[in-house]
């Protein structure tokens, strides 16, 4: 089967973001990609709450989610939105993942439940809570010829989320992202062959790159790892584009069946010898 990573330079507009998706879809599927991930925050990639507020709507007549229905619809894809920021009562919003089939009905979402809060050094402070609320519930579906677990950039670093996928029946990881340069250079491909490495999955990465609208500076380097966590396409870079890859699905039970370590997990008890202990 062939699928495809989209790698974008998201701004903080929908309507030039979901043009750039649509001839970005048209150039996949002309390739024959019957799968097509975009990145995080494919719609809208503000830099904060602010930013969101007149731009990302609710959730229900919603036409960011109209119009990706469309673009499915209209190249005969399965089409996974990486991400986009629906707005909740609360003033915040989810980053949600969003699924079509390629009659532009939807499949699945997935909220992102890991959020970041940190301070790099020499980088100011990052926290997606301010903004975003975490979503509570790990989502396998049905992408039509595998079984896809979906997850958003920073669920990356969890590897208990990815084993419980793989676990539900997950084939091939998603993981739309928007990396930082630090944080990408040091330990996004890592990441993502050790997720594919620990779960005998494809992982499939559609990641941001460049420099954005919004100040901010993102990895790029998008790419596609097999079970066996060798790197079988990448976008050597930040630029935007199309990465296509095909992938046998045997390779999962191969991989599986080599090195069997989802059905050799086994329950264990903690001890810890803390003070006091004699």
């Amino acid at each position: 089967m062939r699928i495809a990573a989209l790698q974008m330079c998201s701004g903080t507009m929908p309507e030039p973001n979901l043009s750039a998706l649509d001839a970005l879809v048209g150039e996949a599927a002309g390739q024959g990609a019957r799968y097509v991930l975009s990145p995080e925050v494919t719609v809208v990639f503000a830099e904060n709450r602010e930013g969101l507020r007149h731009v990302a709507g609710p959730w229900d007549g919603n036409p960011a989610i109209a119009r990706a229905a469309g673009i499915a619809r209209k190249h005969a894809v399965t089409l996974h939105l990486g991400s986009m920021a629906v707005a909740l009562p609360d003033g915040r919003f989810a980053n949600r993942s969003v699924l079509f089939r390629p009659d532009g009905s939807i499949a699945a979402t997935y909220d992102k439940i890991h959020l970041f809060d940190a301070t790099l050094p020499d980088v100011r402070a990052y926290r997606e809570s301010e903004t975003y609320v975490g979503g509570e519930a790990a989502v396998v579906s049905d992408a039509g010829a595998f079984g896809l677990g979906m997850t958003i950039c920073y669920d990356l670093r969890f590897p208990a989320l990815h084993r419980a996928l793989a676990e539900a029946g997950a084939e091939v990881l998603a993981v739309p992202a928007a990396f930082t340069v630090p944080t990408g250079s040091a330990h996004w491909e890592v990441l993502l062959r050790a997720r594919a490495i620990e779960t005998g999955c494809f992982v499939i990465a559609a990641a941001q790159g460049g420099v954005h609208e919004n100040g901010r500076i993102t990895y790029g380097h998008s790419m596609v790892v097999d079970p066996w966590g060798r790197i079988i396409a990448r976008i050597n870079g930040d630029e935007t584009g199309v990465l296509v890859a095909d992938i046998d699905l045997e390779a999962v039970a191969e991989a599986r069946g080599r090195v069997p370590a989802l059905a050799n997990s086994r329950q264990f008890s903690l001890s810890v010898n803390g003070a006091g202990a004699s």
